[in-house]
């Protein structure tokens, strides 16, 4: 299945942006999340370099603010580059794992492949199947209660489009391939 940019752009902004104000643009090398001010008037999430994947993170993270962190840059949120000690890892994934779980949700739904991403390719990110384990985790609380609303709008909207099943199919998770 081939996964073109102007198609999750379109399914996205089809989506949101009547509703919400918001776009999904493609952008330069990092990715990037500005609300609507005097010079664009609609929020915009920049993702990164062209790549699918990271249009997908970077609305995994849209879908996970709130409506107040959604009138702020970058949500409000601290960004430490790469170049992270274990601990400030530990720390950077434990805010990761909601975002990422409806991120490999996201990616199911439109038959991508989906890698856990540590983001710390300057430092030494340790273990890693912690944070693999508690993203299939929460992709399992997800399954079973329902994801947010906007997340399952547009997980629906995926699914559609890209004929895969309109559910949360966790045969379809695996914790050893991500």
């Amino acid at each position: 299945m081939e996964h073109k940019l102007k198609d999750i752009i379109g399914i996205f902004n089809r989506t949101f942006e009547q509703e919400y104000n918001t776009k999904l643009v493609k952008g330069g090398e990092e990715p990037l999340y500005v609300p609507a001010n005097d010079r664009v008037p609609y929020h915009a999430i920049y993702f990164a370099r062209g790549f699918y994947s990271s249009a997908l993170h970077e609305i995994a993270h849209w879908l996970v603010a709130g409506k107040e962190r959604r009138k702020l840059e970058e949500f409000g949120y601290w960004y430490e580059p790469d170049g992270r000690s274990a601990q400030r890892q530990r720390e950077f994934e434990k805010v990761e794992v909601k975002p990422q779980a409806i991120e490999w949700i996201l990616a199911t739904a439109a038959g991508f492949r989906y890698f856990a991403s540590s983001d710390n390719l300057d430092g030494n990110p340790g273990d890693t199947q912690p944070f693999k384990q508690a993203v299939y985790e929460q992709v399992k609380i997800y399954a079973e209660k329902g994801l947010p609303k906007r997340a399952e709008k547009l997980r629906q909207a995926l699914a559609d489009f890209y004929g895969t099943p309109n559910y949360i199919d966790l045969k379809q998770f695996d914790v050893t391939r991500i």
